[in-house]
């Protein structure tokens, strides 16, 4: 059974670009544009984890992060933060419930290892 991933992105570009490599690696994707619709894409079925990019417009990550976390069933899928802003967000994407950090540009080798980290068949 192919795993599912949730990629949070606002521009297209990059969303595609993450879509098209994450499917590469075997999984399957669901995409949602902002932190309103990702709190709606993640509901039923649920996802095995999500990919959060931090800025965005009508609902940033982090708070979309929050709201996940209270939902029935998704406390505990792995939610990895995606940052053009650096480290200094690390310990904010943690204490918003992230499980980690990854910033922008990506780099898809280190993508691939936190994926396959979090989603051990």
């Amino acid at each position: 059974m192919s795993r599912t991933i949730l990629i949070v992105e606002d521009y297209e570009d990059a969303r595609y670009l993450m879509k098209f490599l994450v499917e590469s690696y075997g999984y399957q994707v669901i995409e949602a544009v902002d932190g309103l619709e990702a709190i709606e894409s993640i509901k039923e079925p649920l996802p095995d984890l999500v990919l959060m990019d931090i800025s965005m417009p009508n609902m940033d990550g982090l708070t979309a992060t929050k709201a996940i976390r209270k939902l029935d069933g998704a406390s505990q899928i792995p939610i990895i933060a995606v940052t053009a802003h650096g480290k200094q967000f690390y310990q904010r994407a943690i204490e918003a419930g992230c499980n980690a950090l990854i910033n922008k540009p990506v780099d898809f080798d280190n993508l691939k290892v936190l994926l396959n980290q979090y989603l051990r068949q």
